[in-house]
């Protein structure tokens, strides 16, 4: 199967070549795409110098914006499965394997790499993992999907939610959006168990405070989302 790696990167010069030469050197059965969102330090030097295969965004777009990109890329380019993994080393690739296995199966379109499973590797702050369980409560109640780990960026989809993907997906903290954007649509959604690595260098985006913001704005999103998709049908229905 032809596959794809997304590797969204916003600043990350002291993660992304450790990242992607891992790819190059150990896994090179898969493609990568290195989507740099108009990074302000030395991010897309290290790939231009390196010759990676990368685009750069003419304006930072968010996670949502990048990860999109990739999809586009992906669906424009036929292939049978897209993978989204970070740009800081987070997330190992031995995994991607057993990520896409129920996809290729045919028994998932989308799978998720969850560290609650087995309770591996880290496991990431309280405060942030108290907002994932607030979202995992939410996504339950708004499509019945069990989702453990709802942040994860750890992930992929089969070529059709790809190029649903490729037309809509969400901006702001897309991973919880995408996961009931999926399963309203009809495609099936499944956790894998994975292991997670911490963060070796350069520093999250969501601090202390956006942590707090992320709990009160996502459920929100969702439950808009939920309604809206709603909505959509009843009028469809209608015609």
């Amino acid at each position: 199967m032809k596959i794809l790696i997304i590797i969204p990167a916003y600043n990350e010069q002291e993660n992304i070549e450790r990242v992607v030469d891992n790819l190059i050197n150990n896994f090179p059965q898969y493609d990568y795409l290195v989507v740099n969102d108009c990074s302000k330090d030395s991010t897309e030097a290290i790939l231009k110098a390196r010759g990676y295969n990368y685009i750069s965004l003419p304006a930072n777009l968010g996670i949502g914006g990048a990860v999109q990109s990739g999809y586009i890329y992906a669906a424009q380019n036929g292939y049978d499965i897209a993978i989204q993994i970070d740009g800081d080393g987070q997330h190992d690739p031995a995994y991607i394997e057993k990520l896409i296995e129920p996809i290729v199966k045919g028994e998932a379109d989308m799978t998720i790499g969850s560290r609650f499973i087995e309770k591996k590797g880290f496991q990431t702050s309280f405060l942030r993992r108290l907002g994932i369980n607030l979202i995992r409560f939410v996504i339950r109640l708004c499509c019945g999907v069990k989702a453990t780990d709802t942040t994860s960026g750890f992930r992929a989809s089969s070529k059709e939610l790809t190029a649903h993907f490729a037309r809509e997906y969400a901006f702001d903290y897309p991973e919880p959006e995408a996961i009931v954007y999926a399963s309203l649509n009809g495609y099936r959604v499944k956790d894998v168990a994975v292991e997670m690595k911490e963060r070796e260098g350069g520093t999250s985006s969501i601090n202390a405070l956006r942590s707090i913001y992320y709990m009160i704005k996502v459920p929100v999103a969702l439950i808009i989302l939920r309604l809206g998709t709603r909505k959509k049908r009843k009028k469809k229905e209608g015609k």
